[in-house]
């Protein structure tokens, strides 16, 4: 079941729209602890095993996620939602 399309018409490569819309699902609390498995990555978005190991390293690089080989990859940081305050500044 794909809840969110990858626009393969984009300029912008699969990965980085991928690691996008984790970040995000981090970001808004959607995903606290454990990243979903390589699989059900696949599952849901239709990319290729190396497509999503490209946008979880992304995130590991970015110090968001730490990957431990047999585990799967972990939220390390999260960055807070900007409150409404902010967002009008």
């Amino acid at each position: 079941m794909v809840r969110f399309m990858i626009d393969r018409d984009s300029h912008v490569p699969p990965w980085m729209q991928l690691a996008e819309v984790l970040r995000e699902r981090i970001r808004k609390g959607k995903i606290t602890n454990r990243l979903p498995g390589e699989r059900s990555l696949q599952q849901e978005f239709g990319l290729a095993p190396i497509t999503i190991r490209k946008a979880v390293r992304k995130l590991a690089e970015e110090g968001i996620v730490r990957t431990t080989p047999g585990m799967g990859s972990f939220v390390i940081k999260a960055s807070p939602e900007p409150d409404s305050a902010s967002e009008s500044d």
